[in-house]
């Protein structure tokens, strides 16, 4: 399987399976992200899928003022460092400042560009700039079509290790939906191009000033993205979401997260 991206703790990655981006919305905590990483690499060893561990360190983007933001940049930096060192796994999370790039990417293997930020070119530029991979977010006002300049921003600073991710497009107020004619279209740019299964069904901008979300949907999103060929699966699962410090409203509950990687696995390998 050919990324367009290097990550040398990456394993599995001659299995001809998607690689998978999944862990809690926000760290809270260190044994929960030990607990989450150290069950979902269990599975992704079982299935040979490729892993990354995906934590944010801070949420920087929150509807309400008095919204979680996180436990601390360093306490939680370290805790998505010791992370990847303990399971021997690439860890990831966003970034919203361009000093922060340089900082987070002591801590982890990938930078992530959130998609509201995807067309800030400082951004991009000193995310490409630490040599780390870098994951784009498509904006949720973006097309495919226009995701091509936001990673030439990358790979103009000399960073070929991109990949890009479809995470639905703005449909009226309350809703996103998925267009996955775009996937192809990001592929064609010669990215490996990501679904977010979670994020795409996020209903934001609730009277409440909280996020909600559908993740009973969540499989039927990532067997379609499957079926369309995409290279990777981003999903944000917990073990009780509706006691989740951020997004709970739309992870996927961790105990549901074997049984639908197995039907994704299936469906991988009927369609290669």
């Amino acid at each position: 399987m050919s990324h367009s991206f290097h990550l040398p703790q990456l394993k599995n990655t001659d299995s001809g399976q998607f690689f998978l981006i999944a862990g809690p919305c926000a760290i809270e905590g260190e044994q929960m992200a030990f607990d989450i990483a150290g069950q979902v690499n269990e599975i992704c060893q079982r299935l040979q899928i490729p892993y990354i561990f995906k934590g944010s360190y801070r949420k920087a983007n929150r509807s309400r003022r008095d919204s979680f933001t996180g436990i601390g940049d360093e306490k939680a930096l370290d805790i998505l460092h010791r992370v990847g060192k303990h399971f021997d796994i690439p860890v990831t999370t966003d970034i919203h400042t361009d000093p922060e790039a340089a900082m987070a990417a002591q801590y982890v293997d990938v930078l992530q560009i959130p998609a509201f930020l995807c067309r800030q070119t400082s951004l991009l530029v000193a995310a490409a700039q630490t040599g780390r991979v870098v994951n784009i977010k498509k904006g949720q006002f973006v097309s495919p079509e226009a995701m091509r300049f936001a990673m030439e921003k990358v790979q103009e600073e000399g960073n070929s290790n991109v990949m890009l991710t479809e995470r639905g497009t703005t449909f009226g107020y309350q809703d996103l939906i998925i267009d996955y004619r775009g996937l192809p279209t990001m592929q064609s740019f010669g990215a490996s191009v990501v679904l977010d299964c979670t994020h795409s069904l996020q209903q934001p901008n609730q009277s409440s000033g909280v996020t909600g979300g559908r993740p009973a949907l969540i499989e039927t999103v990532a067997r379609a993205g499957i079926a369309t060929g995409v290279d990777g699966l981003f999903i944000e699962t917990h073990p009780k979401p509706a006691e989740a410090k951020s997004d709970g409203a739309n992870m996927l509950p961790l105990d549901r997260l074997e049984a639908m990687l197995e039907k994704l696995v299936r469906i991988r390998e009927a369609i290669r």
